[in-house]
């Protein structure tokens, strides 16, 4: 995904602005982001998510510009703009099913946390609070899932998009370049919370047979927080550690989710005074 949402720093015409320059820079730092980590950590999908939070507010202050207007509001770009438009609202429903996940999950573990803490050290009888957050863990992997085709599926339309109209306008491509990077920043968000299944040959399905009866505390080795957590439930479930060991996980992971959920929402915020923006543009 990182590898299509290419930044060219021809995209802005040649007579420089302080709106210009900031997304540009803003434009800059995620391309660096995306392309030059693979790192699916907590503060790696946050600092994308801030940096995403930040390209959008300097978009507000670019697209108050009258050149940016006078360029997107011509009749010969209105296809475009409508088309721009279109994916802005499919990226709003996205950000709004992240939301949901967010808030599913941040509630699934704090009803865990109560369970641990009713039982006070003690797991017998946390089984079934285990079970009921794995069962609903599978029901968010499924949309997850889901929803990382439908950003496939953007992404592909936006490339097809983009090809098909080499010769936009500058203000045209800026808002492309941020569509993209939009997308690839969801993306890592949703592998975070739910990394996306390979296919598996027999040896490796044999394989994985065998390791799930070693499962220990530690979980795989490039867990991220969220899968850690997976892992170390799954353990307990298996009674290989204790409710106490999982607690500080559980902590961890309500507070990533947390600060996660805090960005979302003023990136979902964003989205909507962008394309409010853009509509009074285009209606002007």
């Amino acid at each position: 995904m990182a590898a299509n949402a290419h930044i060219r720093s021809n995209s802005f015409p040649s007579r420089t602005h302080p709106a210009i320059d900031n997304v540009e820079e803003q434009l800059a730092r995620l391309q660096s982001s995306e392309g030059g980590s693979s790192s699916s950590s907590a503060s790696s999908v946050c600092q994308k998510l801030g940096g995403l939070k930040d390209l959008y507010d300097s978009i507000d202050d670019w697209l108050q510009m009258s050149l940016t207007q006078q360029d997107l509001s011509s009749q010969n770009n209105r296809k475009c703009m409508e088309d721009l438009l279109d994916g802005s609202l499919r990226t709003l429903d996205v950000c709004g099913t992240l939301r949901d996940v967010l808030s599913q999950m941040k509630g699934c573990i704090q009803e865990l946390e109560l369970s641990f803490r009713r039982k006070r050290g003690s797991d017998s009888g946390l089984a079934s609070e285990v079970e009921a957050y794995v069962i609903s863990r599978k029901k968010m992997k499924k949309l997850i899932s889901k929803t990382l085709e439908s950003l496939k599926k953007m992404e592909k339309q936006s490339n097809l998009n983009k090809a098909a109209e080499e010769e936009d306008e500058a203000a045209l491509n800026v808002l492309r370049e941020v569509e993209q990077i939009n997308i690839s920043v969801f993306e890592s968000l949703l592998c975070f919370l739910s990394r996306p299944k390979t296919r598996s040959s027999g040896w490796s399905v044999v394989s994985k047979l065998k390791s799930s009866k070693r499962i220990s505390c530690e979980g795989a080795a490039d867990a991220n927080e969220i899968e850690e957590l997976d892992h170390e439930l799954l353990a307990l479930k298996l009674s290989k550690v204790s409710s106490i060991q999982v607690c500080g996980t559980l902590k961890q992971a309500e507070s990533i989710i947390q600060e996660t959920e805090e960005v979302l929402e003023c990136i979902f915020r964003c989205l909507v005074k962008t394309r409010v923006s853009l509509l009074n543009t285009i209606n002007h």
